[in-house]
C-alpha cells in the first residue's frame, strides 16, 4: 500500500482521516448515538475523511469494486463481482452508445466493467480526489479512457453540476447510503435523468425485519454506521418510499442478499479459508481471518508510525474490523443487505 505524497505533504489526507475518527463516539455497542445528526450535517466530511483512510484497505481486500456480490459454488471472488455489475446492467436494459452516470464510483472497477460488458459511455461522479485519481489511472491502463471518465462532484447537487435530462441512464453500487437522506439524493438522480431514463441501484439497507426499539438491531446497525463511514443506517421500506416520492416509477426489485444461496454474500469476511471457492481465493479469505487481520493490522500501525501511511489509517482499520463483525451478523440473521436491487423509470411526461 502506499500513500498519496501530494496530499501528505500538506497533512490533508491525514487530517481528514483524524476528522472521520472523531465523528464517532467510541463505544459502537451503546444505544444512544449522540453524534448522528452531526455526521448527517457532515455527510461529505464524513465520507471523504472514510476513503481517504480505507481506499487502499479495499483494494487491498477487495481490488476495484468495492461491493459485495452473490456466489455461485466454485465461482472465484472476482467473477462473483464481474457477475454481479453485469447483473445490474442487464436488467437496466443498457445499450451501446448510451450516456451513464455512475455515482458513487470509487476507483472505477464497476464502471470499467459495465463499460466494456454493454459499450456505453460512462461518467464516474465521486467526491474523493483520491479515489478519482486511481480510477483515472486504473482507466487509462485498461484504454478505456476515451469510454470511462471522472469528474469530482457532490451526489446531493447533479443538476447544478450536469442540468436537467443529462443522461440516458444513471447507476449507484453501494453508494447512495452514504447520502444524508434518500430523497435527496434520488430526486438529484431523477432530474439528471432524460424523460424514459432508468435508474439501478445496489443499496445498503436494514431490513424490514430489523427494529429500530430493539437495543440489539440499534447497536448492530451503528456498527455497520461505524465502520463503513455511514451517516445514518435506514430500513429498507424507506428506500422504496423514497424512490416513489421523488417520481420514479419501480419496475423491478428484489433483495439479492434474501436468496438461499449455498454460498452466502458475506463469506469472505468470515475469513474461514476452508470456505474459499477456489485456491486463488484462499489469500482474499485469509486476509479476513483472525491471522490475516493481526499481520493487515501490525503492518499498518507500522507503516503509520514510519509516516508511509497518513494518521488515523490505523483507526479506519479498527473500524473496519468491527464492520467486518457486524456486517457477518447482519447477513447471518437477515437484518442488513448489501444488495437491494431496486431499477426504476423516470415517467416520460
Amino acid at each position: 500500500m502506499s500513500a498519496n505524497p501530494a496530499a501528505l505533504a500538506d497533512g490533508r489526507v491525514g487530517s481528514r482521516i483524524e476528522n472521520y475518527n472523531n465523528f464517532w463516539q467510541k463505544d459502537p455497542n451503546r444505544e444512544e448515538d449522540v453524534d448522528a445528526e452531526k455526521r448527517l450535517n457532515s455527510y461529505t466530511d464524513v465520507v471523504n475523511g472514510y476513503y481517504d483512510g480505507a481506499t487502499e484497505l479495499y483494494e487491498y481486500g477487495w481490488s476495484q469494486s468495492f461491493h459485495f456480490s452473490r456466489f455461485y459454488k466454485g465461482e472465484a471472488f472476482l467473477a462473483s463481482l464481474a457477475r454481479h455489475e453485469h447483473y445490474l446492467a442487464a436488467q437496466m436494459q443498457l445499450r451501446p452508445g448510451m450516456r451513464v452516470l455512475d455515482v458513487g464510483c470509487g476507483v472505477g472497477g464497476p464502471a470499467r466493467q459495465i463499460a466494456t460488458f454493454s459499450d456505453v459511455n460512462i461518467v464516474g461522479l465521486n467526491n474523493n480526489d483520491f479515489q478519482i485519481q486511481r480510477a483515472r489511472k486504473y482507466t487509462l491502463k485498461a484504454g478505456l479512457e476515451n469510454q470511462v471518465t471522472f469528474v469530482k462532484g457532490d451526489f446531493m447537487k447533479l443538476s447544478e453540476q450536469f442540468g436537467e435530462g443529462y443522461f440516458d441512464a444513471v447507476y449507484a453500487i453501494e453508494a447512495t447510503v452514504h447520502a444524508p437522506t434518500w430523497e435527496g439524493v434520488y430526486g438529484e438522480i431523477f432530474k439528471v435523468l432524460k424523460p424514459g431514463g432508468v435508474f439501478g441501484v445496489y443499496e445498503w439497507c436494514m431490513t424490514d425485519d430489523w427494529d429500530s426499539t430493539n437495543p440489539e438491531h440499534k447497536a448492530l446497525a451503528h456498527q455497520i454506521e461505524l465502520g463503513n463511514g455511514i451517516p445514518e443506517m435506514r430500513p429498507l421500506h424507506l428506500a422504496r418510499e423514497a424512490l416513489k416520492q421523488v417520481g420514479f416509477e419501480i419496475e423491478h426489485e428484489e433483495d439479492l442478499a434474501a436468496r438461499d444461496d449455498a454460498v452466502p454474500w458475506y463469506y469472505p469476511l468470515e475469513g474461514d479459508i476452508l470456505k474459499a471457492q477456489t485456491w486463488w481465493d484462499y489469500f482474499t479469505v485469509w486476509r479476513m481471518s483472525w491471522s490475516g487481520k493481526l499481520v493487515s493490522h501490525n503492518a499498518m500501525r507500522l507503516m503509520e508510525f514510519v509516516g508511509l501511511l497518513p494518521k488515523g489509517t490505523y483507526d479506519v482499520g479498527e473500524s473496519l474490523k468491527v464492520a467486518g463483525d457486524a456486517l457477518v451478523k447482519g447477513g447471518q440473521t437477515k437484518l442488513f443487505t448489501p444488495m437491494w436491487l431496486a431499477v426504476s423509470r423516470k415517467p416520460l411526461n
